[in-house]
């Protein structure tokens, strides 16, 4: 029973630690990089009847050249909200509406913006390795638990810490693998 406990332990924690690294990489795709991208804008908050609705859900999206994302809204009535969502958000860019779609223009970055975003995404990063260190500590606290309730025993604590520490290195790994390439792709001109 405790060898069934300690792997179904270890694959719980390893699915909330891939959900994190999944975090980590959706939080990357909102810092934008000089490229026009939809990830920058899709669940940005738009008041919408008076309720606030991702932009995902009223407008599709089209990237015509690298420095260009057009918006078309599917009700021409709600360009107004969004292009309201997109000037109080922190992208730092100003939307040109035609009456039909809404264009953004993304200006090259300058080296203290990037050197910003680069900031902003090894903070991201450091929430992501500490929510998986969160998580190892959890799992080892339910495998106390279980030692003192269910008799674990000495052999099986010792394989599980190993795995377990192996899992948290190769997660927290991966974190460090997506910061570097984020950082490349911001500090390329």
């Amino acid at each position: 029973m405790a060898d069934s406990f300690t792997a179904s332990l270890l694959e719980e924690t390893q699915d909330k630690m891939a959900k994190a690294i999944e975090h980590v990489r959706a939080e990357f795709s909102t810092v934008r990089t000089g490229r026009a991208n939809p990830a920058l804008v899709e669940h940005l908050g738009v008041e919408y009847y008076g309720s606030t609705v991702p932009l995902l859900q009223l407008a599709q999206f089209s990237v015509p050249d690298a420095k260009m994302l057009v918006i078309s809204p599917y009700e021409k009535t709600v360009i107004g909200a969004i292009e309201k969502a997109i000037t109080a958000s922190d992208l730092g860019i100003s939307p040109t509406n035609d009456g039909v779609v809404i264009r953004l223009g993304f200006p090259p970055l300058t080296e203290e913006r990037r050197k910003d975003l680069v900031k902003v995404v090894r903070h991201k990063a450091e929430e992501g390795r500490v929510q998986i260190r969160n998580m190892r500590r959890h799992a080892r606290q339910e495998l106390e638990h279980a030692e003192k309730e269910q008799g674990v025993g000495a052999d099986e604590v010792e394989r599980f810490e190993k795995a377990l520490d192996k899992m948290t290195h190769d997660e927290v790994a991966a974190v460090d693998a997506l910061l570097t390439h984020k950082e490349q792709e911001l500090l390329e001109v």
